[in-house]
């Protein structure tokens, strides 16, 4: 596991895909928050981070389908995959592999986002922000790129194509995460259903978490959906 964890990282780094993704995530949120004006930190007169962790999941939910979309597709397009069965490796090891890697870069991408801590909080007047708050910001955002990369990685084993991956997974995590919330404003659910159907989505869950209060729900929530995805990308890996 740790071996294909390993080799996934070094073909991540060794071009500079890897440094574009972790440069252009820090570039958008940037500007988004000292640049323009309608996002500007600047235009609301206290210090908080609430813009970054609202933009955050719109960027997250194109980046983490663009590195993880070749996670098992190119195994299948280069005939690599095949390679990868005469070695002693079970389908839960490469699945897991390859996801452990997505994390990994997941990491080096939110890891840097912590100078704009340092800079709201140099900006405050009193010099304290809202420690926790942010912290468990920082974890639903972890939690949320972690659901985005295991849904990605089980489209990239459904076809050859990185592209269609790409778009599927796309889709995919758009679904989890606006879906239920748009589907539980539909009148019919007014009233009768609506909390329980937008508790199925990501966002409520995201939402809990970031208000720093951690619920054993809301982690349950995040382990599970993560461990179906990757259940189903290990039932299909069986299959072929």
């Amino acid at each position: 596991m740790w071996s294909i964890c390993k080799k996934e990282l070094g073909q991540f780094f060794s071009s500079l895909t890897g440094y574009i993704a972790i440069v252009l995530f820090l570039l958008i949120n940037g500007l988004f928050l000292f640049l323009l004006n309608d996002s500007s930190i600047f235009e609301f007169g206290y210090a908080s981070l609430d813009k970054f962790f609202e933009l955050a999941p719109w960027v997250l939910l194109f980046l983490v389908p663009a590195i993880s979309m070749r996670s098992l597709s190119d195994e299948f397009r280069a005939g690599t995959f095949e390679i990868l069965q005469t070695k002693p490796l079970t389908a839960w090891q490469i699945v897991l592999g390859k996801y452990m890697a997505v994390i990994t870069i997941i990491l080096f991408v939110i890891i840097p986002t912590l100078v704009y801590v340092v800079t709201i909080k140099s900006l405050s007047a009193t010099g304290t922000i809202d420690s926790g708050g942010i912290a468990g910001s920082y974890l639903g955002l972890f939690l949320l790129a972690a659901v985005f990369a295991a849904i990605s990685i089980c489209c990239s084993g459904f076809t050859a194509n990185a592209v269609v991956a790409f778009l599927i997974s796309v889709f995919g995590c758009i679904i989890l995460y606006f879906g239920f919330s748009a589907i539980s404003k539909l009148p019919v659910f007014q009233g009768t259903a609506d909390y329980y159907t937008e508790m199925l989505g990501i966002d409520f869950h995201y939402r809990s978490i970031s208000r720093g209060v951690l619920d054993s729900r809301d982690i349950i929530y995040f382990g599970s959906i993560i461990f179906l995805f990757l259940l189903i990308t290990v039932k299909s890996l069986r299959k072929k």
